[in-house]
């Protein structure tokens, strides 16, 4: 909404200072045009924003300016209690609302603590978007209306209709009972129900949203973690699922672990001359038993590991990675083609 904009827009300015009409349309998400509008308006309304021409000028407002904070709209409301990592805002369609929401919290702290509050943002960095190996994290990315009437129907209590694309299928309509809304790095879900039963869907693979006037058959109450969790172990349980005996090097149990659905069992080997405590001190290998959620995804987690990891069993699984790596070494006994041209 555009008020909430403007009241973004002073605030942006009293706590950061002078700021370019490009730099105040990225923090606003909207065109540069649309932020000259809005500084005529502010103008218009009284309040005291001027230019400042040159190489390092842009808009800002009169030394000792303050306006009264405005309450907390319902969509920031919601922003602060996703806060606890900004891609779980995103995640709902909440990312904006949340922006503005910090700059009205900011604005309110008593004069000795906002200096302090405004080095947050320099000293605390959470979740960025790359890790150490400048591997890119994968975020779903929801379009801010679909976002918008998923939410409300979710907390309104009402039916929603839902135009999604299932993997490997074409995209439909359903009409479904929603739930909650659950994020899991960085991905959001819908859990509802349709005609009774227990569904689970993407927020990324829904087009399109639609609140309906019907109120939804759920119950008035409901655990949403206990919803997940049994929803999660329904999922590790069905469809063609590998286990597989796999002896890995210390230092790579986690990415074994990080990518398999669940971990069975698991023992330190004992090396030779030592006991088994102490040989997973000295850094022995470790055997799990995991599972995957199929052939494929098992071929996938275990080649990420190369020479770090070992498939004990099945046989299938050890041949089939066995094969692969010939192949990669033959394609490399011979020097490369020259390159035409």
């Amino acid at each position: 909404m555009r008020a909430d904009r403007l009241v973004s827009l002073v605030l942006l300015l009293r706590q950061r200072g002078r700021l370019s009409a490009p730099a105040l349309a990225r923090e606003l998400e909207v065109s540069t045009r649309t932020v000259l509008r809005d500084i005529e308006a502010l103008s218009a309304a009284g309040v005291p924003v001027h230019a400042e021409r040159g190489r390092h000028g842009g808009f800002a407002l009169l030394p000792g300016f303050r306006t009264e904070l405005t309450g907390l709209n319902h969509d920031e409301a919601l922003a602060l209690l996703v806060a606890g990592s900004r891609r779980g805002a995103q995640a709902f369609g909440l990312g904006s609302a949340l922006a503005s929401a910090m700059l009205k919290v900011v604005d309110a702290l008593p004069e000795s603590h906002r200096d302090t509050a405004a080095g947050v943002a320099e000293r605390l960095l959470i979740d960025p978007e790359t890790d150490l190996l400048a591997r890119r994290q994968a975020v779903d990315e929801v379009p801010g209306p679909v976002a918008a009437e998923v939410r409300r129907a979710v907390l309104a209590g009402r039916k929603l209709r839902i135009r999604y694309a299932a993997v490997d299928q074409a995209p439909r309509w359903r009409t479904v009972d929603p739930v909650g809304l659950v994020t899991v790095r960085d991905q959001g879900y819908l859990l509802a129900t349709r005609s009774g039963a227990d569904r689970t869907y993407r927020l990324s693979r829904i087009m399109a949203a639609e609140e309906l006037p019907e109120p939804a058959q759920r119950p008035d109450r409901v655990d949403l973690d206990r919803a997940w969790q049994d929803r999660s172990t329904r999922f590790r349980t069905g469809g063609d699922l590998v286990t597989a005996l796999v002896r890995v090097a210390p230092e790579r149990r986690q990415d074994l672990v990080g990518t398999a659905l669940a971990v069975l069992s698991e023992e330190a080997e004992e090396t030779e001359g030592a006991e088994s405590a102490e040989g997973a001190d000295a850094g022995g290998p470790l055997r799990l038993e995991v599972t995957f959620q199929d052939a494929r995804h098992a071929v996938w987690a275990l080649w990420q590991l190369a020479t770090d990891a070992e498939v004990l069993a099945p046989e299938w699984l050890r041949t089939t990675l066995r094969d692969r790596a010939a192949a990669v070494a033959t394609r490399y006994e011979a020097p490369p083609e020259p390159l035409s041209g």
